[in-house]
């Protein structure tokens, strides 16, 4: 294949990885019927919430009501449940709002009630109530400083749980004697439901003290009353042992497994050997690019451990230590870092990509490389290394044009990585 073919191949693999966790395709197996007498409430929150939605909208005509909330362009069209758009990955007064008004609907539901919870990747951040005597402000400000700070998002998590008035498992017990279903599509390496979106209806094994632990790792400093709040029992969070879960269940619909496979049996209908390394990668985005150049580097040149021609395929959820000020998500930064590695060895392309179509903040879903992108960018007076070293993995695509913009997908199991090696 040549370069055109080649990223050619690894685009279709990533839509085919995509439409594999699309709600329409997963999520009516999980339906539970509704209740003979009562009601049927919808809530939720994440990236996609909405498409969720409207894909009970499209099996449940009547007798549902709700609201979900999403990130500001990820909206669908429903019906009967109301959608509100909010910011991520950031909190904003939107979110705050949809979450107080998802607590008031919840109120006063019976044991005839079904509520059906629709959770997703991104819901954290939608879903932001502050606990008492908090402020939107100052758990925005934590917020960042944890995004930055290169911590895992079971870390990141385990802060905002202790931090909110609806996390790990506060919403749950709001509903009162209803039954609670929540289905999640997993956008967290592991596919631990109390993961997703902070468990807003999982219980929470995590405690106040690790809180404040994972704080401290990353120096992050915090007001008096936050302090104060992480060492009182009004911050601790129902636990696995709570009997008041018993009448409720949970199905993860969809995963990064799901997608790998997906990416996998196309490959494989388009003759190229697919090899899965992992659906749970973590660590530094320019680490992990490096381990994959060099695991790339030995099939090229020694057909070890797999022989040519193949493609690798992983997901997980790598993180990025900020210390630059350039534009650029984990998946940019990701594929710069694997680029420099590769130092433009002859055969090998990568494609890199979030499953949501949106790569950290900016309107690319990721980017892919060549073995020609260093030449190309150099060509353009781009210098690769600093432009890594300043956390500028958009910039650099963007110059050599080679960014992969999808738009939102409505769906996000999380990274998405392909490397052909011919």
């Amino acid at each position: 294949m040549d370069k055109k073919s080649s990223q050619h191949f690894l685009l279709a693999i990533y839509r085919s990885a995509i439409d594999a966790v699309n709600p329409e395709k997963c999520l009516y197996k999980f339906l539970p019927p509704k209740p003979p007498r009562g009601r049927t409430l919808v809530i939720g929150a994440g990236k996609a919430a909405a498409s969720m939605a409207q894909t009970i909208e499209s099996f449940w005509q009547d007798n549902i009501s709700g609201l979900v909330v999403t990130r500001y362009g990820h909206g669908a069209e429903c019906r009967l449940i109301e959608v509100v758009e909010a910011a991520h990955p950031v909190p904003d007064e939107a979110g705050m709002q949809a979450a107080a008004r998802i607590l008031e609907l919840v109120q006063e539901l019976t044991a005839d009630d079904l509520v059906i919870c629709l959770i997703s990747g991104g819901g954290s951040a939608l879903l932001t109530l502050p606990a008492e005597g908090i402020t939107l402000g100052q758990k925005q400000t934590i917020n960042k400083a944890l995004l930055k700070s290169g911590a895992t998002i079971a870390e990141i998590n385990c802060v905002r749980k202790h931090l909110s008035a609806i996390k790990g498992g506060r919403l749950a017990l709001a509903c009162g004697a209803a039954k609670v279903v929540t289905l999640l599509i997993s956008d967290v390496p592991g596919d631990d439901p109390a993961l997703i979106a902070s468990g807003p209806t999982l219980p929470d094994d995590t405690t106040c003290a690790q809180a404040l632990a994972i704080l401290n790792k990353y120096h992050i400093k915090v007001p008096v009353n936050i302090g104060a709040h992480l060492q009182s029992e009004a911050a601790e969070t129902p636990k696995s042992t709570d009997p008041r879960f018993a009448h409720h269940s949970h199905h993860v619909v969809a995963c990064a497994q799901d997608a790998l496979e997906a990416a996998a049996c196309a490959a494989r209908m388009a003759g190229v050997t697919p090899y899965i390394l992992s659906d749970s990668m973590e660590g530094e985005a320019r680490d992990v690019g490096i381990v994959h150049a060099a695991i790339a580097k030995q099939i090229a040149t020694h057909n070890q451990p797999f022989c040519k021609p193949c493609v690798l395929i992983s997901g997980g959820e790598t993180t990025v230590t900020v210390r630059g000020k350039g534009k650029g998500g984990r998946n940019a930064e990701f594929l710069l870092s694997l680029a420099i590695a590769l130092n433009s060895h002859p055969g090998i392309y990568g494609l890199a990509c979030d499953t949501d179509g949106i790569d950290g903040s900016e309107t690319n879903a990721g980017a892919v490389c060549s073995p020609d992108s260093l030449d190309i960018a150099r060509e353009k007076n781009c210098d690769p290394r600093a432009m890594l070293d300043n956390n500028d993995g958009y910039g650099f695509f963007d110059a050599i044009g080679d960014l992969v913009v999808s738009g939102p997908t409505r769906t996000n199991v999380n990274d998405f990585r392909a490397i052909l090696i011919l």
